[in-house]
């Protein structure tokens, strides 16, 4: 199993309710594909660099998790097939990165404490 990290942007005319359902159905496959989730992160709606379909921003969220690539191959299909997202990206972790991911982490918590 090897490291990925997928950051996905939702459409921001979404309802709190359909971006929470989007999340966890997104987690609910990953999860049921064999997949251990590691860390996810909400960082809300922001401002995008450029328009994408028409729209300056996006309901941004983080997925760090542990998979195979066949797992890969399949999440990248049904973001595809969701006209709720807007742009996704998935990229392999080293070593390095799953560390300072980890620390990144630790830094948040402790600035929300």
């Amino acid at each position: 199993m090897n490291n990925y990290e997928t950051v996905f942007i939702l459409n921001p005319v979404l309802s709190e309710q359909q971006v929470k359902e989007t999340v966890s159905k997104f987690e609910d496959f990953l999860t049921s594909k064999g997949a251990k989730m590691v860390s996810k992160e909400d960082w809300g709606l922001k401002k995008m660099a450029y328009e994408i379909q028409h729209k300056k921003s996006g309901f941004y969220h983080l997925f760090q998790f542990e998979a195979t690539g066949e797992v890969i191959a399949s999440l990248d299909t049904e973001f595809r097939r969701d006209e709720r997202v807007m742009r996704f990206l998935t990229v392999s972790l080293d070593k390095h990165a799953v560390a300072w991911a980890e620390r990144r982490r630790e830094k948040l918590k402790s600035k929300s404490n």
